[in-house]
């Protein structure tokens, strides 16, 4: 197991009409290749939020910028810099997170999911802050959470989201 030091290094997405805030922990491999979230082809997340929101998936990123703004939806990562091994979540360590103030200084968040336990544990950690809109862990769309099928991951994220 070979540890990298890794900075994220895209831009959350957001506008000043966003209202939820999605997080993941950290950009997989894939993710930070193609400079956007959930780049690997294998994470459910674009296809459980397209259906959560009864929209075609969005497949470019052109079009998923357009979807998150279209639904209201901000997405970003609780960790700035870490070391990790690969994608592995379970390795991640030495981590700096990011400012949520980012986005909850200019949008309307009401609501911050987050998608998967480490990403939920890496932002009670480092990132809350009193004041902050309501918390929600939402299952991983991550392959890994094998346990997760699809269909119910998409129940679950609609039922948290929509509420």
């Amino acid at each position: 197991m070979e540890y990298t030091h890794v900075t994220h290094t895209f831009a959350p997405v957001f506008d000043e009409n966003s209202e939820i805030l999605i997080l993941g922990s950290f950009p997989s491999v894939k993710s930070r290749e193609n400079q956007f979230y959930y780049g690997h082809p294998q994470n459910r997340f674009w296809k459980v939020l397209a259906r959560v929101f009864h929209y075609d998936m969005p497949v470019t990123i052109e079009e998923k910028v357009s979807f998150l703004h279209a639904n209201h939806v901000a997405v970003w990562d609780v960790i700035n810099t870490c070391d990790i091994v690969g994608s592995s979540d379970s390795s991640i360590k030495n981590v700096v997170g990011n400012d949520m103030d980012v986005i909850l200084d200019k949008a309307k968040i009401r609501k911050i999911f987050v998608n998967g336990d480490k990403a939920y544990k890496l932002f009670l950690k480092y990132c809350q802050r009193e004041g902050q809109p309501a918390l929600v862990k939402l299952p991983s769309t991550s392959p890994a959470n094998a346990a997760w099928s699809l269909e119910r991951l998409i129940t679950e994220w609609q039922k948290e989201i929509r509420n």
